[in-house]
């Protein structure tokens, strides 16, 4: 807090937080968080060992490294090989980067699209609001899984064409959101300040009210990083990704006839989806606990 001279002469306590000490306040609280610090950094593991890994192993995932099924812990292949003879390892390591690069363009697509409709929903309220949540509703209701595999199926399956559908199935609940948070700092002082000395919607809209609505939708686009990146493995499990690009979920979905005599090559990337996805989870809560005011004001 800092003093500032009331009319008198002698200093007041002014109890307004600077932006930057808000920051900080936040980030101590996440710092605290044992289960936040603990996600991130197993999330920061798993991006190095996804980014680097791929120039020291310097092999194609694709390629036969051995004998068919040879179980974990065989010298020349740590984690044993697949039905054909392709290294888990290696697969597991360039998987990651297909998997993650669909889980970040679907969650920045799926932001992109629930930011937009929220925003302008909540904005101008009247008829925008009821045709753009109208239209909400209508991919509310649809099977999210069903619909992907439409989407996927009418075109060709690449990394790109997935994580568009994924985005496209995914980004309703941002939208309510943003709805939500819009309409709560609409009607604040500091937005009619705006109105009153003649700024545009566009700037209150962009650079007014969704710069102090941020803190939730951060949180939501964590999160929705997770869930694309189930949606890759389920989609590619059903035999609808990208069969030129290593995955995870690729991983699965073609070792799974064989998985009781190479349990290893569908194990072990469903553990590196769950890592994956509780570690998002994880910074996710503690995103929430620092960045929501009313937490911050308890902790």
């Amino acid at each position: 807090m800092k003093q500032t001279a009331s009319l008198d002469g002698m200093p007041t306590t002014n109890s307004v937080k600077k932006p930057k000490g808000q920051m900080n306040e936040s980030l101590r609280i996440f710092v605290r968080n044992k289960s936040a610090v603990f996600g991130t950094l197993t999330f920061i593991a798993i991006l190095l060992v996804t980014a680097i890994g791929p120039y020291i192993l310097n092999t194609d995932p694709f390629d036969l490294a051995g004998i068919p099924l040879a179980p974990p812990g065989t010298p020349d292949n740590w984690l044993g090989t697949d039905y054909l003879g392709r290294d888990t390892l290696t697969g597991l390591v360039y998987g990651g980067r297909a998997t993650l690069a669909v889980g970040f363009i679907a969650a920045l697509l799926s932001v992109f699209i629930g930011v937009l409709f929220g925003a302008l929903a909540g904005f101008y309220g009247g008829w925008v609001d009821e045709a753009l949540m109208r239209i909400t509703e209508f991919f509310q209701v649809l099977p999210s899984l069903l619909f992907a595999m439409v989407l996927v199926t009418l075109f060709e399956p690449t990394i790109w064409t997935i994580a568009i559908a994924i985005g496209l199935v995914s980004w309703t609940q941002t939208a309510r959101l943003a709805r939500s948070e819009f309409l709560r700092l609409r009607t604040l002082d500091y937005v009619m300040a705006e109105r009153i000395i003649g700024a545009s919607n566009g700037r209150i809209i962009w650079k007014v009210i969704l710069p102090n609505a941020l803190a939730p939708l951060i949180v939501a686009a964590t999160l929705s990083i997770g869930t694309a990146i189930l949606f890759e493995a389920g989609l590619s499990f059903l035999g609808l990704g990208d069969p030129n690009k290593m995955s995870w979920g690729l991983m699965i979905g073609n070792n799974r006839p064989y998985i009781l005599l190479n349990w290893w090559s569908v194990t072990l990337p469903g553990i590196a989806i769950f890592l994956t996805v509780l570690s998002i989870s994880l910074i996710g809560d503690g995103l929430n606990d620092a960045l929501n005011p009313k937490l911050r004001d308890r902790a």
